[in-house]
């Protein structure tokens, strides 16, 4: 796997899922284990109902998980199963737009455990999660 945000976002298009969020990746961090993405408003991601621009918070669970499987990714050469995730919904996440990034805590050889944080348009955090992955491949 490559380690540029031109060549994970090549990736993405292998995903139809991934490419339905729409999610970019913006910054590669290779020492750090870390990456960033963000994840354009569209109505399919909304929440709906009496609350405008909102992000649903299936669309903001699929942004940490997805974020954080990319962190670990870039070590294991692959994309990587998740184990186990959960996510904190702290406030209503709206705006034009999501940021994710998360940052490998710790990187055994059968289990790797990121933290994500996700902030608004206006740099607000709105929701923070932590993922369990296994860097094994194949």
């Amino acid at each position: 796997m490559a380690h540029d945000p031109d060549a994970i976002a090549k990736l993405f298009d292998a995903s139809p899922f991934v490419a339905f969020l729409g999610l970019k990746v913006t910054e590669v961090e290779m020492d750090a284990g870390a990456v960033t993405m963000i994840m354009p408003m569209r109505p399919e991601l909304a929440r709906g109902g009496p609350i405008e621009g909102q992000f649903h918070g299936g669309a903001v669970a699929s942004l940490i998980d997805t974020v954080g499987d990319f962190a670990v990714a870039l070590t294991a050469g692959a994309p990587v199963p998740t184990m186990n995730f959960r996510v904190d919904y702290l406030r209503p996440s709206g705006g034009a737009y999501l940021t994710g990034r998360a940052v490998t805590r710790r990187l055994g050889k059968s289990m790797a455990v990121v933290d994500i944080d996700v902030t608004d348009s206006q740099g607000r955090l709105t929701a923070v999660g932590r993922g369990t992955y296994s860097p094994k491949v194949g």
